[in-house]
């Protein structure tokens, strides 16, 4: 078969051909193509062929250039001599990617990558329309020689003063064509004058393999010990978040992100720095335990509950999961020029962070017990996948990478530990399970007012615990302290001060000191003494003195108080905006109901509407062995179909002349005839506007004045009026 197009390229491969193709470009049969005309239209699409640049090499990308570089048909001596010895195996790479195609007697680059790499590839400029004599460079003058140095390694183009006067260099590089006016003040290095410049070379330097990581060996137990300790604190950090945000929602932008002043509260109530806290919450948002609902609240969803109840394994693989295959990155929150870009928010997808993210992951598996150092993994990552569509940022994406995965438990102390690789080798127990340290049911309160968790808690206490105290440290052993905000926090959750005081006693293993039973007792005293409402707000109390003390303190005038009775106070404020006021001057005030009843209970709010997931990008699975299997069979079946239905067009095109005219009559004795034979026929059909068309059918019988046939072009049964047949005749 002579192949003269990249679409003849493809109708030569065999089944394997046409699978390793499909393996290295997912793209292409996503979905699967009817037949390999339409496979050759989408494998030379730009957005195809970036995808398919995107998956190659430094080294194979510099010889895509370099082939880029020649004419139009090129043998591989010719690659390899401008090039690198091997050469060749990446041209085979290249290829398998149907990036480049083997005709009969040389290699040739489909049209558009052409048109895609055209723009100077490696820095050289247009190929030259003179011919030119080389050798003359050799004895160009001193002042040429400068312009060419700062042209050899492009961009090949120059600007001048005056093309009609330029000085003696230019002047001299013109009048050879050396150099080519593209305007008024514009000078351009042909192809061929910046490769024998190079000294034949396209490339200044080549790597035909990946460079070595460097950096700092570990002890696999340490690392081990350092990734499970992650793990814990990862999965605390979550649920803390979520269980925040169910006590005091966090109002989402109208972009639909998180403002920065919430970021800085959760960064400030969790203990870890901004860039932590968004990447926690997007790791929530990925998983499906939060959610932005109608009113533009961040609210945990109803799935939260059920990853409470899960082990810590499985709520781990959730997190891990989805944070590999998503596309969003959390690095770019807050970042320079990119500060309004917020967590949550929809700006943070990249095309290339999935990729790139499981790629760090893989070289850090390949490499167990080595921290690697960044700057050397760096330049290994971008050989292997040197980025064309986001280049600007790779590097910085890489080492974020490097520290979600030691965050996330993937590594510890900076090398790959062994939960990392077994959930991506697939295995069913990773290990987390056996390896975390068993909840505790018991604390042990200090006299500081202080209360010390010997582990993680259980679910059910450390709820009750968060309630009433904040997380001062974390570690092995998390500290609680107990504050007058903490304990009004617990009593607004609707449990009394005997209730707090009695769950303390029977969760710790030393006594209550008696400082703390003190403090629970004067809050308790207090809370609930002082009541606001909805008028838009109104103020209660029975203390006359506390309400002259609330009327004259200046740092409530933004409440507008008006004293309506010896008791109460009414302002413009709804009920919580009112009762953040006065908890911020110092006050403890309840929420009263309009029967004067005190509101009570556990605030823990749950999105109503489901949570929606976030849109991956730029990313498709590789296909299986099934699935290429079956894209081969089905564009197999697809090209057999389009090449009966053109010599089936061809057949009718030469056939509707040589048709026998017939009228209704005959027409109608002759396929009474036909139909009893069951033989295929050949008809001319008139349609509504009285165009001719050939078809030919398989007659099934007549009825109701029509025959009703298959139509071999279509494969469908279709009715044909005979009135409108001209004309019979058999296959």
């Amino acid at each position: 078969m002579e192949i003269r197009s990249f679409t003849d390229y493809l109708r030569s491969l065999d089944d394997a051909g046409l699978s390793e193709l499909f393996a290295a470009r997912p793209d292409l049969v996503s979905p699967v193509p009817p037949d390999l005309a339409s496979l050759a239209v989408r494998a030379s699409s730009s957005h195809s062929i970036a995808r398919a640049v995107d998956s190659l090499t430094e080294f194979e990308f510099q010889i895509l250039e370099a082939c880029v570089a020649l004419d139009e048909e090129f043998t591989l001596k010719n690659v390899i001599s401008i090039t690198h010895k091997d050469a060749a195996i990446a041209v085979v790479r290249l290829i398998s990617f149907g990036l480049i195609y083997p005709t009969e007697k040389a290699l040739r680059l489909p049209t558009s990558v052409s048109q895609l790499l055209i723009n100077e590839p490696a820095g050289l400029g247009p190929a030259s329309l003179a011919k030119l004599k080389l050798t003359e460079l050799n004895e160009a003058p001193e002042a040429a020689n400068r312009v060419l140095t700062q042209l050899i390694w492009g961009p090949p183009r120059g600007s001048v003063g005056d093309i009609k006067n330029p000085g003696p260099g230019i002047a001299w590089l013109l009048d050879r064509k050396f150099l080519v006016p593209l305007d008024q003040r514009t000078v351009i290095m042909p192809r061929e004058v910046g490769i024998f410049l190079r000294g034949g070379k396209v490339h200044k330097s080549y790597e035909s393999t990946a460079p070595g990581v460097t950096g700092t060996k570990r002890v696999e137990k340490s690392v081990n010990m350092a990734a499970a300790a992650n793990i814990a604190t990862v999965l605390g950090w979550v649920e803390e978040l979520l269980h925040f945000w169910a006590q005091e929602p966090a109002d989402a932008l109208r972009s639909g992100g998180l403002g920065v002043r919430d970021l800085k509260l959760i960064s400030a109530h969790i203990g870890i720095d901004e860039n932590c806290a968004a990447f926690i919450a997007e790791l929530a948002y990925l998983a499906g335990l939060l959610t932005i609902d109608g009113d533009d609240r961040i609210l945990p969803s109803n799935n939260f509950d059920i990853w409470l109840t899960q082990s810590a394994e499985t709520r781990w693989s959730s997190l891990a999961a989805n944070w590999l295959t998503t596309s969003r990155v959390s690095g770019l929150v807050g970042r320079g020029e990119a500060k309004s870009v917020a967590a949550l928010g929809p700006e943070l997808d990249r095309v290339n962070a999935a990729s790139t993210r499981k790629l760090v992951i893989k070289l850090l598996n390949e490499q167990p017990n080595l921290a690697p150092e960044l700057a050397s993994f760096t330049r290994t990552v971008k050989w292997i996948s040197p980025s064309k569509r986001n280049p600007g940022i790779q590097e910085e994406l890489i080492a974020w990478t490097l520290r979600e995965a030691e965050w996330l438990g993937f590594t510890g102390q900076g090398a790959s530990a062994k939960y990392g690789r077994a959930f991506m080798n697939g295995a069913n127990e990773i290990g987390i399970d056996t390896d975390l340290p068993k909840p505790v049911d018991h604390i042990l309160i200090q006299s500081d007012n202080t209360a010390i968790a010997p582990g993680p808690l259980e679910h059910d206490i450390a709820r009750d615990l968060s309630a009433v105290a904040d997380i001062e440290s974390r570690g092995g052993a998390t500290v609680f302290r107990f504050s007058e905000a903490s304990i009004r926090r617990g009593l607004d959750h609707g449990k009394s001060g005997e209730e707090i005081r009695t769950f303390l006693v029977k969760t710790s293993k030393t006594p209550m000191p008696q400082p703390l039973e003190y403090l629970i007792a004067d809050v308790a005293k207090k809370h609930g003494k002082l009541r606001v409402g909805n008028t838009a707000s109104f103020i209660r109390c029975e203390d006359t003195s506390l309400i002259a003390q609330i009327m004259s303190d200046k740092r409530l005038d933004v409440l507008s108080l008006r004293k309506i009775a010896a008791e109460v106070l009414i302002c413009d404020l709804d009920a919580a905006d009112a009762m953040n006021v006065l908890r911020s001057a110092g006050y403890l005030p309840a929420a009263e109901a309009s029967n004067g009843a005190l509101i009570t209970g556990h605030r823990s709010h749950r999105a109503k509407a489901k949570p929606k997931p976030p849109r991956v990008i730029g990313e498709i699975d590789p296909p299986t062995e099934s699935t290429l299997s079956a894209a081969v069979r089905s564009i197999r079946a697809g090209e057999k179909s389009s090449h009966k239905q053109s010599k089936i067009r061809d057949s009718a095109a030469n056939a509707l002349g040589s048709l026998p005219r017939t009228t209704a009559n005959e027409t109608m004795d002759l396929l009474a005839i036909y139909v009893e034979k069951q033989q295929a026929l050949s008809i001319g059909y008139a349609d509504n506007n009285g165009a001719v068309s050939h078809r030919i059918v398989d007659p099934i019988k007549i009825s109701a004045g029509a025959l009703v046939a298959r139509d071999h072009a279509t494969g469908e049964m279709q009715s044909f009026r005979i009135p409108r047949i001209t004309g019979v005749a058999p296959l």
